[in-house]
């Protein structure tokens, strides 16, 4: 049951919506597999534990302090056996000399060694074995009792236990001499019976060929100072091993349960982040197939909004700001792609306009043989032709307005010095209105932006305030700081105001109210559209409104441009 879960898990896929087509209209559905993130963020996390564990497993330290322990109890264990020996084990010799006797040390032997598991020689100080615990008749009879090697009964059990045994010799130092096993045993043939014939305690640790380690200790047997003889404990390891075998499988356990912890929150963990990547990285695949399908079609930026995109902005992570970042890209380019398909809507309506104009007096041109008439067609002729040609440049220019505005750099700009040098560009004209400003010399007033691009704003709304201001009124470029680290860049003039429910229709492309006496077609309707694209680029704000006086009447018009401070 609880694999059955995991694999629904891992290899869940979505539900296939119902569908009102045969089923042969359905390709076979591939078989799920495991996500590659998925795959690397267990194999990380896996391998993190197993490194944890293997080092843990060696207990190479721990095992160091468990020899010196039993060594230590070795050492106590091996005194009070020849203390004992020492006690009731010697004779008399004819000579009134100390002896050991060998029929009472063995039996004393077993006495001694009846409740534990050392084994238990005894050498004289001629280096004969005079007693051995392991031999149960005597020595002619050479029957020993050996320790049979021990078995789980369970072939896993075996494995582990051979891992077990990998790890001890791995963890066992390598500079412990080998067992020094004879068919006949002499004194001499171990360093610690030396030293215990010399009257010195002394232990020792050795390998043991089949794997393990046999703990000693030797001591001498004394009377009143006198060696009698040495007697030699040994000792497998087999409580050493048992204890580091059950805290390694105490260890194992944890490991266990630590390794499904560890599997299903790496589940989850890649669920949580390749799940949503796969659903933008769909949606994202989606939005590029509907863009490249509907090319030319209405109704193309109405299928490219954010809403394609999920949302996983409550995530409060990478993965949702990258969600958000993609919901507004789509958004940014459903917009653009919206107004590349309305600008190019305008632009055949206006080119439209005067091609009509143009098809019409060519054709009655032809048909005209007055020559006052014909020389008035060819007028119209040549200034459809001038419109056509200053409407062709001024769409090439906004087209190419948005590239140029990521290509330039950002930077430090001074609209109080730009504002001065823009009017003492206009000169006083008897004719026309004067431009002013009030920006005193010494005002600074610092915005980060595009200075050529500014200026060009501040150009076609200072062109479009003197088109409409009346002669010798003024035309006021003033700055003005706000609160909250706003500029305003303001342009007032005389004129005759814009109707109220223009106010907002004259930023928009084409769209042109001109003065009575202007001539007709000398404006694209593009200049205040094209200072709006600017100023949105700088995250500004530009709008009109009317001038009025304390009687509410009209004066003039006003033109502002809001833009943030550093």
């Amino acid at each position: 049951m609880f694999f059955s879960a995991l694999r629904s898990l891992l290899f869940r896929s979505p539900v296939a919506p119902a569908c009102p087509w045969p089923p042969r209209f359905w390709h076979r559905r591939t078989p799920p597999r495991l996500s590659p993130l998925m795959l690397r963020i267990m194999a990380v996390n896996v391998m993190a534990l197993a490194i944890l564990v293997g080092s843990l497993l060696y207990l190479g330290r721990y095992q160091d302090r468990l020899i010196a322990t039993e060594l230590d109890g070795l050492r106590m264990q091996v005194r009070m056996s020849a203390s004992a020996i020492a006690e009731g084990a010697v004779v008399l010799d004819r000579d009134e000399r100390n002896i050991l006797s060998p029929l009472l040390a063995r039996l004393m032997i077993r006495r001694l060694v009846e409740a534990s598991a050392t084994h238990t020689r005894l050498y004289d100080v001629d280096d004969t074995l005079l007693a051995d615990s392991q031999i149960l008749l005597d020595p002619a009879g050479k029957v020993q009792a050996r320790r049979l090697p021990s078995s789980t009964g369970h072939w896993l059990g075996d494995h582990v236990m051979g891992f077990f045994d990998l790890m001890d010799r791995l963890a066992t130092k390598a500079d412990y001499p080998l067992y020094p096993e004879a068919e006949i045993q002499q004194g001499d043939q171990y360093d610690i019976v030396k030293k215990a014939r010399d009257g010195i305690v002394s232990t020792e640790v050795w390998r043991v060929p089949e794997g393990g380690l046999l703990l000693s200790a030797a001591a001498p047997v004394q009377r009143y100072k006198q060696v009698l003889g040495m007697v030699i404990l040994t000792r497998p390891d087999t409580k050493i091993s048992a204890a580091i075998h059950e805290v390694r499988i105490d260890i194992l356990k944890i490991f266990g349960v630590t390794l499904l912890i560890t599997l299903l929150l790496s589940i989850y963990l890649a669920r949580a982040i390749a799940r949503p990547l796969k659903l933008l990285a769909k949606a994202a695949e989606s939005v590029r197939h509907g863009q490249t399908e509907m090319v030319g079609l209405s109704g193309t930026a109405r299928l490219l909004n954010h809403n394609a995109i999920p949302d996983f902005s409550a995530r409060h992570d990478e993965i949702g700001d990258l969600s958000v970042a993609l919901r507004d890209m789509t958004s940014a380019l459903a917009k653009r792609i919206g107004a590349i398909e309305n600008f190019a809507a305008d632009v055949a309506h206006e080119i439209k306009n005067p091609l009509t104009s143009l098809r019409s007096a060519v054709e009655t041109a032809g048909k005209v043989s007055d020559p006052e008439r014909q020389k008035k067609l060819m007028q119209v002729i040549r200034d459809d032709v001038d419109r056509l040609d200053r409407l062709i440049s001024d769409i090439s220019r906004a087209s190419r307005l948005d590239a140029e505005l990521t290509r330039d750099e950002v930077a430090d700009v001074d609209l109080a010095r730009m504002v001065r040098s823009l009017v003492a560009l206009y000169a006083d004209d008897e004719k026309g209105a004067i431009v002013v400003t009030d920006v005193p010399l010494e005002a600074r007033f610092h915005v980060e932006g595009i200075e050529p691009r500014l200026v060009q704003v501040m150009q076609n709304l200072i062109a479009n305030a003197l088109s409409f201001a009346p002669p010798k009124s003024k035309v006021v470029v003033s700055v003005a700081p706000l609160k909250g680290g706003f500029i305003d860049l303001i342009v007032e003039d005389e004129g005759g105001g814009i109707p109220e429910n223009k106010l907002e229709a004259i930023f928009d492309r084409f769209y042109s109210e001109r003065p009575k006496a202007e001539k007709f077609g000398t404006h694209s309707g593009l200049g205040l559209s094209i200072s709006k694209q600017i100023v949105e680029a700088h995250h500004g704000r530009i709008w009109a409104e009317n001038r009025t006086n304390a009687e509410g009447r009209v004066i003039g018009s006003r033109f502002i441009v809001r833009l943030t401070s550093f």
